[in-house]
């Protein structure tokens, strides 16, 4: 099978990742190859290092959204191992891009590196591209207001909580997709019932506080939803950030479904109340800020 191989680690997936994807994309139409991306499980600086490494998604969500939102047919997650850490930078391309998956034609962006040591960068991936008779596309960087787009930057709108900005340089919202599971009930006893989702490992939540976002459902159907991030100070259950939301005009039973929840603006700061129904109060001007936010 033929190939055209995007390169990156593209977390995020952000509008940088996208010009390299839709690159990608049009030459695998133009060459009759199959479109893919080949990225690692983990990021290598995290292996490098041994110093933990906070993501914008997990590695299934970064799969889904190349998949979802560009197209790619094929996303290659590989495993960043000690073989791959020193891999010299000619056998990668030669040896696993070329020979195991069938490249034809290489894109990559502007600041790409890879090889034992990084010593590969754009220059050398472009001489031997040559050398090995494929193609090599390099995707200058993508700015907004005169800033990179990086997933540096993303990391903090969305630590922040600003995901409004952020959506501007993904070019989508912020996303997070697990299963539902069991939380307190304690939105159930005060006529609030709530979906809880674990965060994954190393991936970053949102700035604690109170966000209008939205649920995609395995069947297809979509709810406005809104979402508190933090660790729910006036039921004092511990401190373990959670991510409960609730969903508008929603009934029925999601424990052990696959959902993905899009933030899409950020309403407060997580605060304390005094009584439970002073909490109930203010979830439900909440949900009144989230229907206007839609109806928008």
């Amino acid at each position: 099978m033929k190939t055209v191989i995007a390169l990156g680690f593209f977390d995020g997936v952000h509008l940088g990742h996208g010009a390299l994807l839709r690159r990608t994309a049009e030459r695998a139409r133009a060459l009759g190859a199959e479109s893919a991306v080949f990225t690692f499980d983990r990021p290598p600086k995290e292996v490098v290092t041994g110093v933990p490494v906070p993501l914008i998604n997990s590695a299934a969500e970064r799969q889904d959204i190349i998949r979802r939102l560009y197209g790619i047919e094929n996303v290659i997650l590989a495993p960043f191992d000690r073989a791959m850490m020193t891999m010299p930078w000619r056998d990668f391309v030669a040896d696993v891009l070329v020979r195991q998956y069938g490249a034809v034609h290489l894109v990559a962006g502007h600041d790409y590196r890879f090889g034992y040591k990084n010593e590969g960068d754009t220059a050398k991936l472009q001489a031997i591209c040559a050398e090995l008779g494929i193609g090599c596309d390099i995707i200058p960087k993508v700015e907004i207001d005169g800033i990179t787009v990086s997933s540096t930057y993303i990391r903090a709108l969305v630590q922040q909580g600003d995901v409004a900005r952020a959506e501007r340089f993904l070019g989508h919202r912020h996303c997070m997709s697990q299963t539902v599971g069991h939380g307190f009930r304690i939105g159930r006893t005060i006529g609030i019932p709530t979906i809880n989702l674990a965060v994954p490992d190393h991936v970053l939540t949102p700035g604690r506080g109170v966000y209008v976002t939205e649920v995609f459902l395995p069947d297809g159907r979509r709810f406005p939803g809104v979402t508190n991030v933090g660790v729910r100070p006036t039921v004092g259950e511990g401190g373990a950030v959670t991510v409960e939301t609730f969903l508008l005009d929603f009934t029925g039973d999601l424990y052990e479904q696959q959902v993905r929840l899009e933030f899409c603006q950020k309403l407060r700061e997580e605060q304390k109340f005094p009584s439970l129904s002073a909490l109930q109060r203010q979830i439900q001007l909440d949900i009144g800020a989230a229907r206007r936010y839609f109806a928008q």
